[in-house]
């Protein structure tokens, strides 16, 4: 149940970040089919950073002690990018347009998942 609230948390996110920027668009026509879009989108951002993020950081970790932790909003706004990429193709998600489009859509998810978290506390012995 607790995967899916946090999966239901970052579509909410995911759709702050796209209200507010505009190299960023929703698939789908309908509402229905925008909000399907944004849970995919979701699960696709979750598999990405659950899976692939892990091996970059592996991979840069030189680049992060080198630049004092910054290449980690690079590899936060590659992750994002390919959450994109991957939507791109299966036209069901979110279309990212471009690197910089990448890199705010990942601080604004950052920042409202932070947000979301801080007003929906997680219930005692709910550990990460």
């Amino acid at each position: 149940m607790s995967f899916v609230i946090r999966l239901l948390l970052t579509a909410v996110a995911l759709w702050i970040a796209t209200a507010l920027l505009s190299g960023l668009t929703v698939f789908g026509d309908s509402t229905w089919a925008k909000v399907l879009s944004l849970v995919v989108a979701a699960l696709v951002f979750t598999v990405v950073n659950t899976f692939v993020k892990p091996l970059v950081m592996a991979i840069g970790c030189a680049l992060y002690v080198l630049t004092l932790g910054l290449f980690g909003l690079v590899v936060n706004a590659l992750m994002f990018w390919l959450m994109g990429w991957v939507s791109d193709q299966f036209e069901v998600g979110i279309a990212v347009d471009g690197f910089w489009a990448a890199f705010w859509g990942a601080i604004i998810v950052w920042v409202a998942m932070w947000v979301l978290d801080l007003i929906l506390p997680r219930r005692k012995g709910a550990g990460r």
